[in-house]
């Protein structure tokens, strides 16, 4: 697996036992796809802001143990696939049809692609922006960096910029989140010049959101991993404040409950060395878990300053001490 310790990235394949092989055959005829499906990420705009078509799937990014899917060998797919066919044939109850229809569903496919989890240059990473803040980088002098989409591009905006003034206007930070972006967006510019030239005492990141139309809980998981996985390999000196992805719709909400999800997944990356989780989502909620008035946009997606001015009090504290 590849490992956070030390900035450095390494892989070894996981090993399975074989009360694992056979759980893992329950599961998939249980519930098919919890391993990684390649996909392209759903049309951006409309009610959830999700993630625009790639141009070009790159190449899979090193996912942290804590976070990864497991995924079978050919070996491994074979002899549980072989397995289930012995036991479809040699049944002789009266179920033995329907297991013999629907055996092609219960059979163990092989792991594919989770684009969440790739150097992927999206339509967000390309052209002013992305060409800026390689420019900004090159130039050096941040103490500060903070990564994501349009929940922490938007700290720049005219009206949230006093509140952003207000908690970090006497740090040097440069802000290179981008509004639509992905996990699989922010690796590729990590990679590809936004993560060199310079060595920031911390970094403040939340990503992932625009993932939830498209992929499943455990593959955003996997690609928020991958991005703090490749801030270490780039800032090893680093402290990561990984934030859970905040709230979004309303209290009964599907995607709520993914993104809950991937949050209790993720937090497994907290070290207390260089990754710090910190969930401050609850804040923006009242008691019965709307959002407090005037805090987030009737979208039930994007902070405003009220709600900026709440998360910065929340953070300020803690990037403080990781920056000393």
């Amino acid at each position: 697996m590849a490992s956070l310790a030390q900035g450095k990235v390494s892989y070894d394949p996981p090993a399975m036992t074989q009360p694992f092989r056979l759980l893992l055959v329950l599961m998939l005829a249980i519930a098919p796809a919890t391993t990684a499906r390649a996909q392209a990420p759903a049309p951006a705009g409309g009610r959830g802001g999700f993630a625009p078509v790639p141009v070009q799937i790159g190449p899979p990014a090193p996912v942290p143990p804590e976070v990864a899917i497991p995924r079978p060998t050919q070996a491994e797919l074979e002899q549980v696939n072989e397995a289930l066919k012995r036991f479809v044939d040699n049944d002789k109850s009266s179920v033995q049809p329907l297991l013999k229809k629907f055996e092609p569903l219960m059979l163990l496919q092989p792991a594919r692609l989770n684009v969440a989890a790739t150097f992927t240059q999206t339509n967000q990473r390309m052209g002013p922006r992305h060409e800026g803040f390689v420019a900004i980088a090159k130039q050096g002098n941040i103490d500060l960096l903070l990564h994501g989409d349009s929940i922490t591009d938007w700290w720049l905006q005219e009206a949230n910029k006093p509140v952003f003034d207000k908690y970090f206007g006497h740090i040097r930070t440069a802000n290179f989140a981008v509004a639509g972006d992905t996990t699989q967006g922010v690796l590729w510019g990590l990679r590809n010049g936004e993560g060199q030239g310079f060595q920031p005492k911390a970094v403040m990141l939340m990503i992932g959101t625009n993932n939830s139309g498209t992929f499943t809980a455990p593959e955003i998981a996997e690609g928020v991993g991958a991005v703090v996985l490749e801030l270490r390999r780039n800032f090893p000196d680093a402290k990561i404040l990984l934030l859970a992805i905040f709230p979004r719709g309303v209290p009964g909400d599907p995607v709520r409950d993914k993104i809950a999800e991937v949050n209790r997944i993720v937090a497994k990356l907290d070290d207390q060395q260089h990754v710090f989780y910190m969930d401050i989502g609850g804040k923006f909620l009242d008691d019965k878990g709307v959002f407090l008035a005037d805090s987030f946009r009737p979208d039930n997606l994007h902070p405003q300053a009220k709600g900026y001015d709440i998360w910065g009090e929340a953070v300020s504290a803690r990037l403080a001490a990781l920056m000393k």
